[in-house]
């Protein structure tokens, strides 16, 4: 075998491109990629916003398998109907919006964090959020600490209305990092 081949079984890639790719991103990783704990300074802060459509609902609800009538009102010859709840209409599934924050905590403009894990979580759900709103996450780096020889990075985190600011949602999360 030459040293322009790769060898590959059923987990490696099999064609010269798909291999060029994994070389590329590989290197990309050794030569750009640093520790979250090196990005990220206490009072850093980012937002994006998320419209919370029927749809993401319908697909975050049916995959965690949580078929509550107060997110989707299904019928049997159509897609869907407004669904209804003791607030008035259908609300998000109150966790649904938490799976967003790692979207938000990593920067898509930087290069890839290497080495982190999620070691901490707490909720605290304020007000149902209506189906089709758009909300604003927002995660705030708040402390840098070590424990246990280990680096850590704790963020706050708001879920807010983008039309009124009802805040909807507050969190604390710690990140460990290599």
């Amino acid at each position: 075998m030459s040293s322009e081949q790769v060898s590959s079984d059923e987990l490696r890639p099999m064609t010269d491109i798909q291999a060029a790719q994994t070389r590329r991103f590989i290197t990309e990783l050794e030569q750009d990629c640093q520790t979250y704990w090196d990005m990220v300074e206490v009072g850093d802060e980012l937002s994006r916003d998320l419209h919370l459509t029927p749809e993401l609902v319908t697909l975050y609800a049916d995959t965690v398998e949580d078929f509550n009538p107060w997110y989707e009102a299904w019928t049997m010859n159509s897609w869907c109907k407004a669904g209804e709840s003791p607030f008035g209409p259908a609300i998000v599934p109150p966790l649904l919006v938490s799976h967003f924050v790692l979207s938000v905590q990593f920067d898509h403009t930087k290069p890839f964090a290497i080495g982190s894990i999620h070691t901490f979580h707490d909720s605290e759900i304020l007000a149902p959020i209506l189906v089709g709103a758009t909300v604003r996450i927002t995660s705030r780096a708040i402390d840098k600490y070590e424990k246990r020889g280990r680096r850590y990075l704790r963020h706050e985190v708001t879920v807010e209305d983008v039309g009124d600011d009802t805040l909807y949602m507050r969190e604390t999360r710690d990140i460990m990092s290599l």
